[in-house]
């Protein structure tokens, strides 16, 4: 289903959930992302579209599914560049944002809710795969690697996940650089 046509990806996820009779997991890993040094208007509300627009409403329906059946485990994809700014994909990383908090939100209201339903926020770095961007990807990982990990992640039923783990280092690093130095970078 296409997320960027969030209403019309909805009533798809509602069918398919319907024709199977039941979901006990669900993955959404939907997004997109532009290099956009120009901030071309038309690859930022893209990215807005797909990762902002479209990301709720699956997640949101998915949810609802879990909560009618009691359990559950929702998985979202966001980035490690969900954990700051990004001057390289400004879009990106507010996006990525969004889906890490949002993900806190339901794994919140799950547990106020006294539900059994799992949210699993998985936070890649690189991953040699298509949709990477840039010449210089340091520490990228083989899909391979990176979806064994996620497995890893989901059957542990994590909070979140750093893909690779050695992007856990990363995200400390990110979260306790001062301002005047993660300028400079």
């Amino acid at each position: 289903m296409d997320v960027s046509e969030p209403l019309s990806a909805k009533q798809q996820f509602e069918h398919l959930v319907a024709q199977l009779g039941n979901v006990d997991l669900v993955i959404i890993s939907a997004g997109t992302g532009h290099l956009n040094p120009e901030l071309d208007p038309s690859l930022e509300l893209e990215t807005i579209n797909t990762n902002v627009n479209g990301f709720p409403v699956i997640a949101g329906a998915a949810f609802n599914h879990f909560k009618k059946n009691k359990k559950g485990h929702l998985v979202g994809i966001s980035s490690i560049l969900m954990l700051r700014g990004n001057a390289g994909v400004p879009a990106y990383s507010a996006t990525k944002a969004y889906i890490s908090n949002y993900m806190e939100g339901l794994r919140l209201k799950a547990l106020k809710e006294n539900l059994d339903v799992r949210v699993t926020d998985i936070r890649p770095g690189f991953v040699d795969t298509a949709m990477a961007k840039g010449d210089h990807m340091f520490w990228s990982a083989q899909a391979e690697e990176a979806a064994s990990q996620i497995v890893d992640a989901i059957n542990s039923k994590k909070s979140h996940a750093y893909i690779t783990k050695r992007w856990r280092l990363i995200a400390w690093l990110m979260m306790v650089t001062p301002n005047f130095l993660y300028k400079k970078l």
